[in-house]
This record gives C-alpha cells, structure tokens and sequence, in this order.
C-alpha cells in the first residue's frame, strides 16, 4: 500500500481494517506535523497498544512511507528507535493558475520541492480550450519531473475569485457545466484534485513557511490585477458559510461609474489594484503628465509590468500613483483590521513587489483611519515568498486536506 492509497482507504473496509488504517493515518500525521516519534510516543498519544502500534510501524515501514531515523536513549539506559516519515514516500502538486501564466511545484512529504516551474506561458480565459490547455501544461510538468503519478497523491490548483473549494467549483472561471471542475481536471491528469482560492493559497504559505512567526491571526491582502483576501484567525483560514470569504476587493466603497469585472460599480478594486495602477497612469500621460516610459512606449502598449519596472527605476509619476493607491488601500484595510484586531497584516502580490511605496503609505493610513488600541500591537510585512507563496501554500492546504486539519 502506497501513501496516496492509505490516504484515500477509508471507505468499504471492515471495522477492523478500518481502526488500523486509521492508526496509520494518525501516526503518519503526528510524524508529519510535529515530527519524529517512538514507538512508546505514538502508543501513548494513539491510545492503541504498544504491540499494535508496533505492528502498523513495521506494515509502515514495509510500505516505504516511514523511517527508521535514529534512536533515543531511555531512562534506565536503554534505546529506542525514533520513527520519520519518508520523504519520497508521496508528493504534492500544487498549480497557481495567473492572468498569463502558470507556475507548477510538485513537493515530497517534507514540503520540500523536488520540481518546480515558474511563468509557464498561458492565457487565462473562460474556455473550454483554455482549460484544456492548463490540463496539457501540468501533464507536461508531471511528465518532466520524472515523478511517478502513481506517487503524487493529491494536485491542487488555485484560481482567483470564487471558488467552492470543499465541492470543487470555480464560478469565475471553467464553468461551463453542473460537475465540478475538480472531476473535470481529474479526468485529464488522473489525479485526485483539489481548487483554492489564489489569495488564500498565499496567505497559508506566508503562515506556514514564510514571513508569520508566532502569529496566529492574520490579514493577508493580495495586490495583484485585482485586489484579495484571506484572513487566519486562531491559526485557521477563514472560508465563511459559502467558501467565498475573503472578497474584500468588491466592496463597493467608491462612488464612481467604473465597472468592475464582477459587474458592479464602484467596488474597492477599480482604484486600488494592478487593473487601477494601469489605467490611471495612462490617464496621467493623457493628461499631459511625463514618464520615463514615455520615451520607450506608445501609451497603448504600456501594460502594468512596465509601470511596475518603471517604479524601480524611481519614475516619479508610477510612483505618486501607487503612494495614493497604497494610502486608498491602507485607509479602507483599517476596516478590516478594526473588524478582526489582527497581529500581522501582510502585503503581497506582484505591487507588493514595489516594497516600500506601496508600504509606507498604507501603514501610514493605517496609523491615521483604525483605532490605536487596534493598531498599536499590530504590524504590517511584506511576503517574504515572493512569487513562490501560492504554490508553498497550496502544497500546504493540501498536506492538511489529506490529514484532515482542513475540512
């Protein structure tokens, strides 16, 4: 029995092949999560016997999927062998789907990667052939990892917007019929497949290997095209009755006549999001502003990556646009952070890639528009993951999906 197979074993098994596989799952959970274990340890902690857990070790270990990792020595004198999990012994792919590209990661059961791929050309869009055409990519990806399918035991892929991740539908993109999209994707990868939200993906890679320390109550906030959320309260993300927590980014906070992608008018990220840092800043040459980029583009072909480029090259006009959207940000997160009293808030996305002109200006809000009392204990970072956090934390979802700490 591999891990993706005891994974996935607990249905149509007699009781007692049931209370063992069960057992198994729980010591291979406890020697992911908190690391290596004795025999005794695991007893203690499992409440079966010292023979029984004895015996699922060694049928374990027989499997390939734990390891003899060295030995303690007892009170009394005596060793006793202390028992990891085998890295190799099942994979993880994770998929973070973006506007124009896909970036694949297939990591061992340490959550280290042994494959991985960034900005894979692709065109996000709401088709059949697009999503047949994600589904070539990540076949291509398993197949140049040299990794056995048979090995890898979940896949899952993130998408921005809404997203039923526990009945596995997108309702932005691939909603063409009544089965979920999970089922779709499984057909063509032969993979058991799970959906995410991109942003909370993010944020679950920040609190598990990236900028989160101690925290347990945190705000991330995705700066990307559009603007996402995704908020950890007492260690655990936030889904809401619905699966759709987190949509911060269409409150319809200004009294405008801008449209947004979701159809309405007005909401937050018609002026505070990649899509607002592009267009106002071609409204700004047509109005007669100067840039460095105007000496290189036609105002047409100037697309948000060269208004981002332009910023690190202290272009004054890119960058008084993003110290206002970043202040217009920080003035409307101080609800949120009044709402949950959080201890970090975290700024990524590809803005957050301008570092401290998107970040000085919305502490700066912050500090003027939420309460002290709020503020005062409460700090604000930027991902220490960069591009890198998606996929870390979709990997981490889906560890957690398969062990059951996510519902």
């Amino acid at each position: 029995m591999n891990l993706r197979i005891l994974l996935n074993s607990m249905e149509d098994v007699s009781l007692s092949a049931y209370k063992i596989i069960k057992l198994k799952k729980n010591i291979v959970k406890r020697i992911i999560q908190d690391g290596e274990a004795t025999i005794a340890e695991l007893s203690k902690e499992t409440n079966f016997s010292v023979p029984t857990v004895t015996k699922a070790i060694g049928e374990l270990a027989e499997e390939g999927i734990v390891l003899n990792v060295g030995e303690s020595r007892l009170a009394g004198g005596r060793n006793a062998k202390r028992f990891g999990v085998n890295p190799d012994a099942g994979y993880y792919l994770g998929v973070e789907v973006n506007r124009d590209s896909v970036n694949i990661g297939i990591q061992d059961f340490t959550n280290r990667f042994i494959y991985h791929e960034e900005s894979i050309l692709y065109k996000l869009e709401n088709k059949k052939e697009s999503l047949d055409s994600l589904c070539l990519i990540i076949n291509n990806a398993i197949h140049n990892s040299k990794i056995s399918s048979e090995k890898i035991i979940g896949a899952i892929v993130t998408l921005s917007g809404r997203i039923d991740s526990r009945k596995g539908y997108s309702y932005n993109y691939f909603f063409f019929e009544e089965k979920p999209l999970t089922e779709i994707i499984e057909s063509k990868i032969h993979i058991k497949t799970f959906l995410e939200n991109d942003s909370r993906a993010m944020a679950y890679g920040e609190y598990n290997c990236g900028v989160v320390n101690k925290e347990k109550n945190v705000i991330f906030v995705n700066l990307c095209w559009g603007v996402g959320t995704a908020i950890i309260n007492n260690g655990n993300l936030i889904y809401g009755h619905s699966g759709f927590a987190g949509e911060f980014g269409h409150s319809p906070v200004f009294n405008n006549e801008i449209i947004c992608h979701c159809g309405k008018k007005g909401c937050l990220e018609t002026e505070i999001s990649g899509f607002a840092l592009e267009r106002k800043f071609k409204e700004a040459l047509k109005k007669g502003s100067k840039s460095i980029l105007s000496l290189s583009k036609e105002m047409e072909d100037i697309t948000l990556y060269d208004v981002l480029q332009a910023i690190k090259a202290e272009d004054v006009l890119a960058i008084e646009i993003t110290h206002e959207i970043g202040y217009k940000l920080g003035r409307y997160l101080s609800i949120l952070v009044n709402i949950f009293n959080p201890e970090l808030v975290i700024l990524g996305g590809i803005l957050a890639e301008t570092r401290n002109h998107i970040q000085l200006p919305v502490k700066s809000a912050l500090q003027k528009y939420s309460l002290r009392l709020v503020n005062q204990d409460m700090e604000l970072k930027m991902s220490a993951l960069g591009s890198k956090a998606g996929l870390c934390g979709a990997c981490y979802i889906l560890r957690d999906r398969f062990l059951n700490v996510i519902n």
